[in-house]
C-alpha cells in the first residue's frame, strides 16, 4: 500500500498527471488498470503500489480534477468583483463551461458527480456535495457582502447554479451551444 504520510514521489506525480489525461480522454466509468497502465507507460502493479488500490487511484484522480475546478473558481472569483453581481458571475462561468476545450474535463466531472450520488461510499464519496459547496462559494463572492448571508441570496445563487448545471448537462448531451447559451442568457437577463 502507498505511503501517504510523505509528499508524493516524482513518479507518483508523473503517473497521476498521465492518468488524469487518460481519464479525461476515456472517462472514469469503465476504468481498467491494464489499458491505463499500458497507455501511460507503467504497469498495473506499479499503479497499485503507488495508489494503494484502484479506488485509491480514482480518489487521487478526483482530487486532481477538483484542483482544476478550484483553480477555475479562484480565477472566476478574481475576475468578477462583488459589485458585478450574480449575472456577471453567471456569464463568466457559462463562458468557461460552454468552451469546447473544457468538454473532456466536464464530462469527467459529470461522471464523478453521478457516481457520487449512486455510490456514496465508494471512491466518489462526497464529490457531488463538495462541488456544490465549491460553486455556491464562488457565487456568494459575487454577491454584495450585505446580502450574501441572507436566505434570499442563498436561494438566488442556488437557482443560478441549477440553471448552469442543467444547461451544462444539456450541452454535454446535445452539443447545442447556441440553444443552451440562449437559455442561460435568458435566465441571467430576464
Amino acid at each position: 500500500m502507498a505511503d501517504t504520510s510523505t509528499a508524493p514521489s516524482a513518479r507518483h506525480t508523473e503517473l497521476l498527471e498521465l492518468a488524469y489525461g487518460y481519464v479525461r480522454r476515456h472517462g472514469l466509468t469503465d476504468l481498467s488498470l491494464r489499458p491505463l497502465a499500458a497507455e501511460i507507460g507503467s504497469s498495473p502493479r506499479v499503479l497499485l503500489f503507488l495508489f494503494g488500490s484502484k479506488d485509491g487511484l480514482v480518489r487521487a484522480l478526483l482530487a486532481r480534477a477538483r484542483q482544476d475546478e478550484l483553480e477555475l473558481l479562484r480565477n472566476l472569483r478574481d475576475q468578477v468583483p462583488p459589485p458585478a453581481g450574480l449575472p456577471a458571475a453567471g456569464e463568466r462561468i457559462w463562458s468557461w463551461l460552454s468552451d469546447p476545450a473544457h468538454r473532456p474535463l466536464l464530462i469527467m466531472w459529470l461522471e464523478a458527480y453521478a457516481h457520487s450520488l449512486v455510490d456514496p461510499d465508494g471512491p466518489w464519496s462526497h464529490f457531488a456535495a463538495d462541488t456544490v459547496t465549491d460553486w455556491l462559494d464562488v457565487l456568494a463572492a459575487a454577491q454584495p457582502p450585505t446580502e450574501r448571508d441572507t436566505p434570499e441570496a442563498l436561494a438566488r445563487r442556488t437557482g443560478l447554479l441549477a440553471v448552469l448545471r442543467g444547461a451544462l448537462i444539456d450541452l454535454l448531451a446535445t452539443g447545442d451551444r447556441s440553444r443552451t447559451t440562449a437559455a442561460v442568457h435568458q435566465h441571467l437577463r430576464p
